[in-house]
């Protein structure tokens, strides 16, 4: 199962992520996505996992959930927009994945068993950082990642 890892859209629908995200089989974007028409364009791919970002404060992303607990495959995923905020040991509550943003830093690193992913911003450019996305592979019960600059 190939999953699209998206984050910190900010409202923008980038012609290169939809791209990059074509062919997935599923999309999850952890957080400040900007607006319902984010998530219409994401469905259009696949289906759509979002959580609220801090910056989702409009009475749509209010109804957002802060986080989710998701399980494809076997493999227990984690998704929450800012990492400082998890509130649960993901590995002994069963998690062998953890997706966030906020930092709009890409970054894939493994702590204690666990994968930890975030897939950076592919929303408006912040500093020098690159535009970004991420991909989750599900394979016989083992997850792996990669990042991909998409400007």
């Amino acid at each position: 199962m190939r999953i699209g890892l998206i984050s910190d859209t900010h409202g923008l629908v980038r012609p290169e992520a939809l791209q990059a995200l074509a062919g997935v089989e599923r999309i999850i974007h952890a957080g400040d996505v900007g607006g319902a028409p984010v998530i219409e364009a994401l469905s259009r791919i696949a289906p759509v996992d979002v959580v609220r970002g801090n910056n989702d404060k409009d009475a749509w992303g209010q109804q957002l959930p802060a986080w989710l607990a998701l399980e494809f495959d076997g493999v227990g995923i984690h998704v929450l927009h800012d990492l400082n905020d998890m509130d649960v040991d993901p590995a002994a509550a069963g998690f062998q994945v953890v997706i966030t943003g906020h930092s709009h830093k890409p970054l894939i690193s493994n702590r204690e068993g666990v994968l930890f992913v975030n897939p950076g911003s592919a929303g408006p450019r912040r500093f020098s950082l690159p535009i970004a996305l991420g991909y989750l592979t599900i394979e016989a019960g083992a997850a792996r990642a990669e990042i991909q600059s998409i400007l």
